[in-house]
């Protein structure tokens, strides 16, 4: 059975080491701070200028004017720290980003990504994701593997506007974990009862099999 959206966000949490300053795009992304614990001494970042995200508020402590730049209500850990985005880009921007997860809607086998526009379609704008691929250490990518028509999204070469060039490191999807190598995807892991053949028939990039792939 493909993961959930919960099941992709707790997998990813296993991707984040122990010191790390993570920052969570919006959607699924931001479900990997519900995932963290305290053993794992991370510190989260938000682009408008928040460093120490806790794990999403009840609503007994929801405090409207705590936001990451998705503009949804966060909570904040002990030793967080409030600055301005012209501090918060520059962290970006200067390599001081262990890890991003970003969602996509989609990322070719050269490492491409497209996630800011269709176009003729409304766009809100691009946020700091071009800023976050290229100056990220690691760049993780949570999607699903095809679109609602079934399409895929794991593509030889991404057709819409591009946010970044050979700049994702790994996909987590609902059906498989890959990484993107100097050889192509290769596939560490894969949801149990799916074949390495049938997930191949859903995703248009040319994908390989690790020696040590592994259900997830």
């Amino acid at each position: 059975m493909p993961l959930t959206k919960e099941q992709i966000a707790q997998r990813i949490s296993k991707e984040v080491k122990n010191g790390f300053t993570v920052n969570l795009g919006i959607g699924i992304p931001t479900l990997v701070a519900n995932y963290i614990t305290p053993e794992q001494n991370v510190f989260l970042q938000s682009e408008n200028g928040l460093l120490g995200i806790g794990p999403f508020p009840t609503k007994d402590k929801v405090d409207a004017d705590l936001i990451n730049a998705g503009k949804q209500t966060v909570t904040s850990t002990a030793g967080a720290s409030y600055f301005s985005s012209a501090d918060s880009f520059a962290m970006i921007r200067g390599g001081h980003i262990d890890l991003s997860v970003l969602g996509a809607m989609q990322v070719d086998e050269n490492g491409d990504i497209a996630n800011w526009m269709i176009p003729n379609k409304m766009i809100k704008g691009m946020g700091g994701a071009m800023d976050l691929v290229a100056g990220s250490k690691n760049v993780i990518v949570a999607m699903q593997h095809t679109d609602r028509k079934g399409n895929p999204k794991i593509l030889k070469k991404c057709n819409l506007p591009l946010t970044g060039l050979n700049c994702i490191h790994k996909i987590v999807s609902d059906l498989a974990v890959m990484s993107i190598t100097s050889k192509g995807i290769v596939v560490e892991e894969i949801i149990e009862g799916m074949s390495f053949e049938e997930l191949q028939n859903v995703t248009e990039a040319k994908l390989t099999a690790s020696k040590d792939i592994k259900a997830i």
